[in-house]
């Protein structure tokens, strides 16, 4: 007999898992018991932070991460990334500590009351095992689940007693997920599309996931069809040089209808196309088109208006409409109107993301969080070669700074560069402790203009000319890098910003430039 310790890092030894993200809890400790050797403990200041860093992990090495949370206390600091980590789709499996089995009936301090209904809805399963010698078990099935499409988060509760009992070898099996759809669905889509005037593909992070990048460029050429990024689409999808690469959809009902008003065919891929985030009426398509949606995750494909649907992996379907013919009467596509020309004398975001578009290092990783300068981004910073950005599906803040840690442990080999809001980056600023330990060479770029903007922006929807609690005024973040053991440089003016991008991406450990945005 081994111990149920044993037999779990056995089992994540076998499944690639040798990386744990965690900040330690009382009712934890007994896991770690002689750690092995093998195995690395990555400490973040705070459980949220672990949870994304742990996300950005997930989704860049493509296998399930495990994290490591306390009880009730550390895993409600964790909720708001688990929720964002579910709406990324993201692989982690959670296990958190809990208080002894013999004295749970006692209601314990720092125990859990109800571990597994705390966490939902934004977990995929839950579950506290009847007994030590299940815990191996529990978390293998845990790493299946979260595996298995739509990925997402589990959770697992351990009571802090179990690690030392016995407990049997538990062998790791493989499950293999194979969906390729409806044949008559698809040989329906193919139909529609071989008779379509002037189609459009619209394209969600589901693509990245599915690793379908090479086949939705093959099918959008060989169909001539204008390309669009899905609203909100947190991973890149397409290359945004492309001559047929027609622009990012808005989040609103009337936006999109007049985006893709000129097409009679969309086929979404990969992600939803009804994100909305504002109220809308009317139709949520042009009311002429016919529309076609493919993805993994059967929520999302059952909560869309209008359309006909086939819960498939993207790739595979788009690599099945290859051979679909082309009518000869079929109309060009529509490209993206360039933007508007850059002021190289005023420090603003757009400057800004044109500059660290022409100094990125090659195949430099970019993850954001600036929700008021995301518009001079896709203006301005294109992402044209696969898996080289992520964001938050979510919408919620204190995502992409830990994130950006985990993505860079997983391509130690590439630059990360993390772009963050003031606002933002003060949700999670103590995720630059955990780079600056790991001397990780993330570039941490903070577009400083000194109050959450995207609310005044959004206000102005609601005639609002007034909005209270967002002043930000007084924040020293190379200061606040330093402390942490980072160093950092600020820009006040355009001159001296180029300098300080080219420092920053040519250093070996991380850094941070604040941009004082004018």
């Amino acid at each position: 007999m081994t111990t149920v310790r044993e037999a779990v890092f056995a089992l994540l030894r076998a499944h690639g898992i040798k990386t744990i993200f965690g900040n330690p809890g009382s009712t934890e400790l007994p896991m770690f018991r002689d750690f092995p050797g093998d195995f690395r403990y990555i400490l973040g200041l705070q459980e949220s932070v672990v949870m994304a860093m742990a996300d950005g992990y997930a989704q860049a090495t493509g296998n399930a991460a495990l994290v490591n949370l306390h009880s009730s206390a550390g895993t409600g600091h964790a909720l708001g990334n688990l929720f964002t980590a579910f709406r990324n789709q993201a692989p982690v499996i959670v296990t958190a500590g809990q208080q002894a089995r013999s004295i749970l009936p006692f209601e314990p301090y720092l125990f859990a009351d109800q571990p597994t209904e705390f966490p939902r809805p934004f977990i995929k399963w839950a579950v506290e095992p009847a007994r030590a010698a299940d815990v191996p078990r529990a978390i293998e099935r845990a790493y299946h689940i979260a595996m298995t499409p739509p990925r997402g988060p589990t959770f697992v509760s351990v009571p802090i007693d179990d690690w030392d009992q016995p407990s049997e070898p538990l062998a790791p099996r493989r499950l293999a997920a194979a969906n390729p759809g409806d044949p008559e669905a698809i040989v329906e889509l193919a139909n529609d599309l071989s008779h379509a005037r002037r189609p459009a593909l619209v394209l969600g992070a589901g693509v990245a996931r599915d690793g379908a990048w090479d086949a939705v460029i093959a099918l959008a050429e060989r169909q001539g069809a204008s390309v669009f990024v899905a609203p909100f689409a947190c991973r890149n999808v397409f290359p945004e040089d492309h001559p047929q690469f027609a622009g990012f959809l808005p989040a609103s009902r009337e936006g999109i209808v007049s985006a893709l008003a000129s097409h009679d065919v969309v086929l979404a891929l990969g992600g939803p196309l009804n994100l909305y985030h504002t109220e809308g009426a009317g139709p949520h398509i042009p009311p002429d088109a016919i529309w076609w949606l493919v993805s993994d995750n059967l929520a999302q494909l059952a909560a869309a208006p209008v359309g006909r649907a086939i819960v498939a992996n993207t790739r595979a379907i788009a690599t099945a409409l290859l051979d679909t013919p082309v009518p000869g009467t079929r109309e060009g596509f529509a490209g993206r109107s360039r933007p508007a020309a850059v002021d190289p004398d005023i420090l603003d975001d757009a400057l800004l993301m044109q500059r660290i578009a022409a100094l990125r290092p090659a195949g430099a990783v970019v993850v954001e969080e600036a929700p008021s300068s995301r518009p001079a981004m896709q203006a301005h910073l294109p992402m044209v070669i696969p898996d080289s950005f992520y964001t938050t599906a979510g919408g919620g803040l204190g995502y992409a700074l830990p994130a950006s840690v985990g993505v860079a442990l997983a391509r130690p080999d590439r630059k990360t560069i993390a772009l963050l809001g003031d606002g933002s980056a003060m949700y999670a600023i103590q995720g630059l402790f955990t780079a600056a330990q790991l001397r990780l060479p993330v570039s941490f770029i903070i577009v400083n203009n000194g109050r959450y903007e995207a609310l005044h922006s959004f206000g102005r929807l609601f005639d609002m000319s007034a909005i209270v609690g967002t002043d930000l005024s007084g924040l020293d973040f190379c200061a606040l890098a330093e402390g942490m053991g980072v160093a950092g440089k600020q820009v006040i003016a355009p001159g001296a910003l180029d300098d300080a991008l080219a420092w920053s991406f040519g250093a070996s450990v991380p850094t941070l430039v604040e941009v004082i945005l004018r």
